[in-house]
């Protein structure tokens, strides 16, 4: 017998979660099974995760094989339907000591083979704490999940469920293990990570929790993944205009450029919103930089519509961006949109965001040369700076370590030291 097999797709989230799966299989004594979790975000998401668990199943004839993630949660029936499947189990269950004591080796037919509750009925988060995910320098502290939020291209609320908030002290209390194990950069990571607090007494903001660590903890990195910038509350813009432990790097969660197709999508915010917030966010923050997502090809954009997306690029001044093709997901009012965009035009469209993004950071990397960097060591040769850049270096230096650099050329897409 064999300690099972984990494989994640998607997100930071799955990547978190995988973690701490593998820790309730290995209490539980789980043994010679291959755990796939999926991510349901695109269909083409959901295409690779079938690919996935077939490949798994051909390498690995014996083993019994369990889907669990979101594409799990949202369709579990079509899962269970594959042949190559034992055991299909949902976001919440995945989580659970106690399904993992059901999955030892003589649970069939002991244990139902789908394990999928009504993910809208979890009021409260895991409470799984995992000291240490992520490389030896930098580790990932979830403190969300799920969306309250209904985009009308997202399928991912239906399999994360509403929004839940890990509390202040339960975050603050990680951080400091986390610390104190030597670790120099902490990452906050959720499914909508301004909405955090919203479930918690005195509804506080994400701004809040932000000062309560760096003010609670002497965590030498403190870093954001994405956020949805008309959710940015006082307190969040202060720690930017203040804290030089706050990284000046932000992901955004924009989507387009143009107003109807915002509409359309059901976004929060329209574009002279988010070109404010990224003006305001770099007057209090001069070095900060800016990821972003953006669809191309959602249904009904013209070629004007498209042609504000790309000036938005410029206009926020964004460098890091996650473009995606406009993928329809059963199930989501997108979906019942008529007037869809051509595949090909998608696909074109897509490629010009993506070309714009590259220039970008050429930019970006081209404007770095000859200045200072503080650069946490992820390798002995690479590292990255306080906005994420790649850094190469020519001497070793100590993994884990934040060092001080001047950089001297541009190597590809990294910088060099």
């Amino acid at each position: 017998m064999s300690a099972p097999k984990f494989t994640t797709l998607g997100c930071r989230l799955n990547a978190y979660e995988t973690q701490a799966m593998k820790d309730l299989a290995e209490a539980a004594g789980v043994e010679n099974a291959v755990v796939v979790n999926t991510c349901a975000v695109t269909a083409e998401a959901v295409r690779k995760a079938r690919q996935e668990i077939r490949r798994l199943r051909r390498e690995n004839p014996d083993a019994r094989v369990i889907v669990t993630g979101c594409a799990a949660q949202i369709d579990p029936d079509s899962f269970a339907a594959m042949e190559e499947v034992d055991a299909v189990i949902g976001n919440t269950e995945k989580m659970a000591a106690d399904t993992w004591k059901g999955m030892v080796a003589d649970f069939i037919g002991e244990t139902e083979a789908v394990q999928v509750n009504d993910i809208m009925s979890v009021t409260e988060t895991a409470g799984h704490l995992i000291d240490g995910f992520g490389t030896r320098s930098r580790a990932y502290v979830q403190v969300q999940n799920g969306c309250d939020h209904r985009c009308t291209f997202c399928i991912i609320p239906y399999g994360r469920g509403n929004s839940r908030s890990v509390a202040a002290g339960v975050v603050v209390d990680q951080i400091k293990r986390l610390r104190d194990q030597g670790y120099n950069e902490v990452v906050l990571t959720g499914v909508d990570l301004t909405s955090w607090g919203a479930d918690l007494p005195g509804e506080p903001r994400l701004g809040d929790l932000v000062m309560r660590i760096l003010k609670l903890t002497d965590i030498p990195r403190l870093r954001i993944s994405s956020i949805d910038s008309i959710e940015a509350d006082d307190n969040l813009m202060q720690a930017i205009a203040t804290e030089p432990r706050l990284m000046p790097h932000l992901h955004l969660s924009l989507q387009h450029g143009d107003d109807l197709i915002l509409k359309r999508m059901k976004r929060r915010h329209l574009r002279d919103d988010a070109i404010r917030f990224c003006e305001e966010a770099r007057k209090l923050r001069p070095n900060m930089t800016f990821g972003a997502d953006i669809i191309a090809g959602f249904p009904t954009e013209t070629d004007a519509h498209f042609e504000n997306s790309m000036k938005l690029v410029q206009d926020c001044d964004l460098t890091w961006l996650h473009v995606f093709p406009y993928s329809s997901r059963p199930g989501t009012p997108a979906a019942r949109i008529p007037n869809k965009v051509n595949g090909t035009v998608i696909k074109e469209r897509a490629a010009r965001l993506r070309a714009a993004g590259d220039g970008r950071v050429l930019a970006h990397l081209a404007a770095q040369v000859g200045r200072d960097h503080a650069i946490l060591m992820e390798a002995p040769d690479m590292g990255r700076t306080e906005q994420f850049t790649e850094v190469r270096f020519a001497t070793p230096q100590p993994v884990g370590q934040i060092v001080r650099a001047t950089i001297t050329g541009v190597d590809g897409t990294q910088l060099t030291a």
